[in-house]
């Protein structure tokens, strides 16, 4: 089985940026993801454009853009531009919008769950029509279809993207906390268990939150399972922590493929050269 991953991130510079774009390419990474909130993250088409300037097969998406906030003709916009000047490599990567402050910054209160998902699917549904030559002219994308990553975990639009979406984005996060930016977690396995099976069958793909190379697993999963308030052994079965040798994490993302399907993962910064060195090393492969 081949896995991929793919590398999620900002800039914290020019410089910087281009480098990782270059070395995530050479590395084999699958795509390059970068968030989309507004008001305490970067542009991620002005980022995503600059990145496809200095690489020639990377994918390129918004992880995920907040479809909450947008109007469906400039999401349809920018992500025809991304495609058109990276030569058919975008990924339009949508989410309901989570954060409050971020609809208060367009002078709007964040609506309900129910009212969030109607609206995101309205949007999504919008913008990929538009994708597809209705409503936008011009740019034309490269791709006949770019393809949509679903990032979430809403039961009803785990539904609705097991028929519309090419990928669905596992984070593990829960509800929204009171800051209005981080989550409780649901690493449980057996969420993740519920979770796939409302995909339907669509590629499935977790983001690793902890990732560490290190010959003492056990310690890891330990620590970090605290933090989840979930026990050890969920731990080290849950695909959003991944923790040991390189035999020991290959071994895991096997039994993840067993149990799953998921051959897909999207990891941060931290876990670049671990990632790296997996895949310089052969156990896994870019698909």
């Amino acid at each position: 089985m081949a896995f991929s991953f793919s590398m999620h991130a900002q800039p914290t510079d020019a410089a910087d940026w281009l480098d990782l774009a270059r070395r995530a390419e050479a590395a084999g990474f699958q795509a390059l993801y970068t968030p989309d909130h507004p008001g305490s993250s970067t542009s991620p088409f002005v980022v995503l454009a600059a990145a496809a300037a200095v690489t020639s097969t990377i994918k390129l998406g918004s992880y995920v853009l907040n479809a909450g906030i947008r109007e469906p003709i400039l999401i349809a916009q920018d992500v025809a531009t991304l495609d058109l000047i990276s030569g058919g490599r975008a990924i339009l990567g949508l989410g309901a919008g989570h954060t409050p402050a971020e609809w208060a910054a367009v002078g709007r209160e964040r609506p309900g769950v129910r009212a969030r998902v109607d609206h995101f699917i309205e949007v999504a549904e919008a913008t990929v029509r538009m994708l597809a030559g209705d409503g936008l002219a011009t740019p034309r994308p490269v791709q006949d279809r770019v393809p949509l990553l679903f990032g979430g975990g809403n039961t009803r639009l785990l539904r609705w993207a097991a028929g519309h979406a090419d990928l669905i984005g596992l984070s593990g996060l829960g509800r929204t906390l009171a800051d209005g930016h981080t989550h409780t977690a649901k690493f449980s396995p057996a969420v993740v268990d519920a979770q796939v099976e409302l995909a339907g069958g669509t590629p499935v793909e977790a983001l690793v939150h902890y990732f560490e190379v290190t010959g003492d697993a056990g310690a890891a999963y330990a620590k970090w399972a605290v933090d989840a308030e979930i026990s050890e052994a969920e731990a080290a079965l849950t695909p959003y922590m991944m923790a040991g040798t390189p035999s020991e994490l290959t071994a895991k993302l096997e039994q993840s493929e067993r149990r799953w399907g998921i051959s897909r993962y999207a990891v941060r910064r931290p876990a670049f050269d671990g990632v790296a060195a997996l895949l310089a090393a052969g156990p896994v492969t870019a698909s």
